[in-house]
């Protein structure tokens, strides 16, 4: 498994455990590529947070968004 860079641990410093554990798999991804950012949306209601690989972000960014 790809190693987060610092930026991305960052990110998580202070983040929630359930947080961390919706977004840290697509972070993980990101990291494995080395090819783009994430983007992380809040949706109001159920869903809650959602991240991705967001091919318009360069490697090592995470944009937070209002779904």
């Amino acid at each position: 498994m790809s190693e987060l860079p610092a930026s991305y641990k960052d990110f998580l410093s202070d983040k929630s455990e359930m947080f961390i554990s919706t977004v840290k798999p697509v972070l993980q991804q990101s990291a494995a590529d080395k090819l783009h950012g994430v983007r992380v949306t809040y949706n109001p209601g159920s869903t809650g947070h959602q991240a991705h690989i967001d091919d318009t972000l360069p490697f090592g960014v995470v944009f937070e968004d209002i779904d």
